[in-house]
């Protein structure tokens, strides 16, 4: 029998939801840098030189990868083997979470922007402290405690996507249908989680918890793939990077890094499909308590980024979203170079789509 005690779960919690603040994981890295390098779009090859340096100075400074810290997301396995102690009174596992998650967002080394809200049909008053989180529990067999921290940003959230298909309909025709509606406002290049099966809510469910395996598309294209799944993968990738949408929606060769899938039995009268992205931010780590203490988390090496580093152009614009006018943006021409909120533009129609994009999101409002 092991021993998770309550305050190394909160603790463990804390330092993940810091961690994965400022620190890319190295998958990602890896596989962004190999789509910079292949990458033949100007402006995409910019935007992605963009978030790998901005990655490696967050990485360094421990800051912030992205102004939006998210949403917690967390994934707890519970070991049938496992007991708690230290938990006080009426106390739960989720509790320990939100203790967690309190502490990670308010400390003052490293204060992350609170963006939960209680009642969110009628006062939408912000927690102040980023809590509640949303946690997911299993009871599984073992003797340890599995868990897997998120921080899901707006942007990409708000463009989960679902569908009850017919059984004989195809996932790769409603996935390059829907695609393309979510616009760019989710930051890619990014990843697709997509659950198959099961009912509504867990097809929801396994494409979210999809989204923290590891990215290895390089590899899997490498060997080749060895099942129908993988080949699924395989095509979805291909074919969604094709539509030509990009880097941060300014075209080039790569929207996504990678396609996950899961999937489920369900109903013989039904197919759930669900969709969600992970945007260029990516944040999530795993970690495991075995009764010996908090989780000890590795800071990636430097090495791991590629030497890319980013100057803005001489002639670039710099837009204020806050001051912007309308004469400003009738102002700009096809060839000006329009820096927004960090991400470099080019042209009037892509520079109209980011801020409508952005005014949608509520992203320049107080």
């Amino acid at each position: 029998m092991t021993t998770i005690r309550q305050d190394d779960l909160i603790q463990s919690i804390a330092d993940a939801l810091q961690y994965i603040s400022y620190y890319h994981p190295k998958d990602y890295i890896a596989h962004l840098a190999r789509a910079y390098e292949r990458e033949q779009s100007v402006a995409a090859k910019d935007a992605i030189a963009q978030i790998l340096t901005n990655s490696r100075m967050c990485a360094e400074g421990h800051r912030p990868i992205c102004q939006d810290t998210g949403i917690v997301n967390v994934f707890l396995k519970v070991g049938m083997d496992v007991r708690f102690e230290g938990f006080k009174g009426s106390a739960s596992i989720a509790d320990a979470v939100n203790e967690g998650a309190r502490r990670a967002y308010l400390d003052p080394d490293n204060t992350l922007r609170s963006s939960v809200l209680a009642d969110p049909i009628f006062s939408r008053k912000n927690t102040k402290d980023n809590t509640p989180a949303v946690v997911h529990i299993d009871l599984v067999p073992g003797n340890r405690l599995d868990v897997q921290v998120a921080a899901k940003g707006g942007g990409s959230e708000n463009k989960s996507k679902f569908a009850m298909l017919n059984p004989t309909d195809s996932v790769v025709d409603w996935v390059l249908k829907t695609v393309p509606t979510m616009g760019s406002g989710w930051c890619p290049p990014g990843l697709l989680g997509i659950g198959v099966g099961g009912t509504a809510e867990k097809a929801m469910l396994m494409a979210k918890e999809v989204l923290m395996e590891p990215i290895d598309m390089h590899e899997l294209l490498a060997r080749g793939p060895q099942s129908k799944l993988e080949e699924l993968r395989v095509e979805l990738y291909t074919k969604v990077n094709a539509l030509g949408i990009g880097a941060q929606g300014l075209g080039g060769l790569t929207l996504v890094l990678d396609v996950k899938i899961r999937d489920f039995p369900t109903h013989a009268a039904s197919k759930p499909v669900a969709m969600i992205p992970n945007c260029a931010a990516t944040r999530h780590v795993h970690f495991v308590l075995d009764g010996s203490g908090p989780a000890e988390l590795e800071p990636p090496s430097l090495e791991d980024w590629p030497k890319i580093t980013w100057a803005p152009p001489s002639n670039a614009k710099r837009v204020n979203l806050d001051t912007l006018t309308r004469e400003e943006i009738a102002s700009w021409k096809p060839s000006d170079i329009l820096l927004l909120s960090g991400k470099m533009l080019t042209g009037r129609d892509a520079a109209h789509q980011r801020i409508q994009e952005l005014l949608d999101r509520g992203e320049n409002s107080p």
